[in-house]
């Protein structure tokens, strides 16, 4: 059992020290390396550490899986405002390779939603008329990326399934 603090890297972090816990575990369990505790050479004098296993984790050690377990961490937060947590932090389990079985049809297109959003209703059927006037050869599912990664919610919105027999794109022009 180790025993590391979010506190030596962060300071004191009063209400947000479960949530940097929490956030550190999550990290460590994603690069699966335990995180070494900072300024925490010496281990304090006022626990029997002989009594049991725990252990401070004064260097970053590797946090391998075990036989057919998730890897598992607890998180305290203790704060003299009184804001005290605790939470028990699992590994969630591999998704297994997705296979195709025989007879399955894998040319299946994939539904990816244009979402279109504009200040107003003329702008918003602008902007549809330029993106079916520009739709040249760009993938369907880079352009439904695009438009929701880059662009800002605004109150006129709409959206557009796109297929390939052009509909979505004629509705588009029609704006």
């Amino acid at each position: 059992l180790w025993l590391g603090s979010i506190k030596s890297n962060m300071g004191h972090t009063q209400a947000a020290a479960g949530v940097a816990g929490i956030i550190k575990m999550v990290m460590a369990m994603r690069h699966g390396l335990l995180p070494r505790t900072l300024h925490a050479d010496t281990a304090s004098d006022q626990v029997d550490w002989s009594a049991g296993s725990v252990e401070l984790l004064t260097a970053a050690r590797e946090w391998s899986q075990g036989a057919g377990r998730p890897r598992r961490a607890g998180v305290s937060s203790f704060g003299l405002s009184g804001t005290n947590a605790h939470v028990i932090v699992e590994e969630a389990p591999e998704e297994p390779a997705a296979s195709v079985a025989e007879g399955d049809d894998v040319t299946a297109p994939v539904v990816v939603p244009w979402v279109l959003s504009a200040k107003s209703a003329e702008a918003l059927a602008a902007q549809a008329r330029q993106l079916a006037a520009a739709q040249s050869g760009a993938g369907v599912v880079d352009v439904g990326y695009s438009l929701v990664t880059t662009r800002v919610a605004m109150e006129h919105r709409a959206v557009v399934l796109p297929g390939g027999d052009g509909v979505a794109l004629a509705a588009l022009g029609a704006g």
